[in-house]
């Protein structure tokens, strides 16, 4: 039915927001475009009808004048249903707006920004557990292969942050991102931008998500944050509604679930009581992923969400990347050369290179001395690196 919506030159601009080798119907893609702007995150009622006729057809029983008995006409529906539909049709035939359509998919092109349908490649399949609140399509700014680790971290808290907060989020991110786990987040003040910083200077993968569209980079403040994600290979930025839209409170609260359904499990290091974190932590619980809290000082009441969540809630008290990664079920042995970051690039310098000393390891890596010695501890407790009789490191494999 969008064939009387869209000619072929429109659709060909819907095929090229799509990722290299991706098959989807443009008809499929430019009405899930259309359906990203009719709806507010998590609309089950849109999603339903989608999944039942597909969103080419649900589109085309929004469009044209037809009512909720007559797209419903040969089903077995019951008149709490009809009314449902019919309230959804009343919500989204406002919305409806071609012109507007094609404006925003011009913006993406303009972004080169893609779009993610369920199915298609780099689409995170977790998203699929949140079932009929799960998103149509994904707006994403950045590298398709993404969401592409197996392990896949929610690390979340406070825009508030304390010293102590902000410490303790880069040591986790920079710990977890060096073991290969993706580190998805909000983008926020606070301990969202420490995590995803540390994330970056680590040379791991970050994911943010966003509640506004793909053009709306927010806070405008980590704008040059969110470019930087964007321009890094294995990170991106994501959003689930169109160029043009406004962030807003109840798209922040949804957008929380797209994060805390695409990561394995979900750690919460500072939450005052009324934190917007929490609510990423309710996401998670209520979808059985692991959740973990991090205790701050008793007297810190930018903490006491996190101790609510520890004492109330059953989250796993977690203090450091080993307990994270614990959490998440990542094994002790992961080998190094699967891992991106330092610790890969450092065995691989050794590797290439033979014998070096602390100082030319940590020159070739950019790192300071300290942060070098670190990584090469933890590698020789792991038996990746060797220390000879003069002090230098060479590696322990072939």
């Amino acid at each position: 039915m969008t064939a009387n919506l869209f000619d072929r030159s429109e659709l060909r601009a819907a095929r090229s927001l799509l990722a290299e080798g991706d098959a989807s119907d443009a008809a499929d893609v430019l009405a899930r475009a259309a359906w990203s702007g009719l709806t507010e995150p998590g609309d089950a009622v849109a999603a339903t009808l989608i999944d039942a006729v597909g969103a080419t057809t649900a589109l085309g029983h929004v469009v044209s004048s037809a009512t909720a008995s007559d797209v419903l006409a040969d089903s077995d529906c019951t008149p709490a249903e009809l009314s449902t539909l019919a309230a959804g049709l009343e919500r989204w035939r406002p919305r409806l707006d071609r012109a507007l359509v094609l404006r925003r998919i011009d913006i993406a092109q303009k972004l080169k920004a893609h779009l993610l349908l369920p199915g298609s490649p780099g689409w995170p399949e977790a998203l699929d557990d949140l079932g009929p609140h799960a998103p149509l399509v994904l707006w994403s700014r950045g590298d398709l292969s993404a969401f592409a680790p197996t392990h896949r971290l929610a690390l979340v808290g406070a825009r508030a942050a304390t010293g102590y907060g902000e410490h303790v989020t880069a040591e986790l991110a920079a710990g977890v991102a060096d073991r290969g786990v993706l580190v998805v987040s909000g983008g926020a003040f606070g301990i969202d931008a420490v995590g995803h910083r540390a994330v970056l200077g680590s040379g791991g993968r970050t994911v943010a998500f966003l509640a506004g569209g793909p053009d709306r980079l927010y806070p405008t403040a980590h704008s040059e944050l969110l470019h930087r994600i964007i321009a890094t290979p294995g990170c991106a930025v994501v959003t689930e509604v169109p160029p043009g839209t406004t962030p807003t409170r109840w798209r922040f609260l949804q957008r929380n679930r797209l994060i805390a359904a695409s990561a394995g499990a979900t750690v919460i290091v500072e939450a005052g009581a009324r934190s917007g974190s929490l609510n990423t932590a309710g996401h998670a619980a209520a979808l059985g992923r692991p959740l973990g809290a991090v205790p701050g000082p008793v007297t810190s009441a930018s903490s006491a969400g996190c101790h609510r969540l520890l004492r109330e809630f059953a989250a796993t008290c977690v203090t450091s990347a080993p307990e994270v990664l614990e959490l998440l079920g990542v094994g002790e042995s992961v080998p190094t050369d699967l891992v991106p970051g330092p610790a890969s690039r450092l065995v691989t310098a050794l590797r290439e290179r033979g014998q070096q000393d602390t100082d030319a390891l940590a020159q070739h890596l950019g790192l300071r001395v300290s942060d070098t010695l670190a990584i090469l501890g933890a590698l020789l407790a792991e038996a990746h690196v060797q220390r000879t009789d003069d002090g230098r490191w060479s590696s322990a494999g072939p």
